[in-house]
């Protein structure tokens, strides 16, 4: 029999203690207009509040999706645009909700970038692969968004 009262019912619940996850975002992906790596990092900071579980978030921006790292005017200049990063606002979100997010030494590199056209409280890491083979080899649990 069909349940027909429109609501959702969750039958699989998960709850965690404890979460440890690197998500690599190597190019962007849409759910209608936001990106959707950022959008699945929220919907995990919430599930991690909601549980009121332990969790080390890290995103590593790389290849393609490098760009979202990029404070205003670097953005500007990378993008040919004069809107400003529309992604600061996001990355700054999930940061200040204890997301740690990293540029791609080897992106950077290869784009011309430094520190300072980062947006305040990136960390550049040494590269991407580098780095996730740490972080999974440390017990994260790696996703892959693209």
């Amino acid at each position: 029999m069909t349940d027909k009262n429109n609501s959702l019912h969750i039958d699989i619940p998960v709850v965690m203690h404890q979460v440890k996850a690197v998500f690599s975002v190597a190019s962007l992906a849409f759910e209608k207009d936001l990106p959707a790596a950022l959008f699945h990092m929220g919907l995990i900071v919430n599930d991690v509040a909601d549980w009121k579980a332990k969790a080390d978030i890290v995103a590593v921006f790389h290849t393609n999706a490098g760009h979202v790292t990029l404070d205003d005017e670097a953005y500007n200049k990378e993008r040919n645009v004069v809107t400003g990063n529309p992604y600061k606002k996001l990355v700054t979100d999930l940061m200040e909700r204890g997301v740690r997010v990293e540029l791609c030494g080897a992106t950077a590199k290869a784009y011309g970038w430094v520190n300072a056209d980062t947006i305040a409280g990136i960390k550049v890491n040494t590269d991407a692969m580098s780095r996730l083979i740490q972080l999974v080899q440390e017990g994260f649990v790696k996703i892959s968004e693209s």
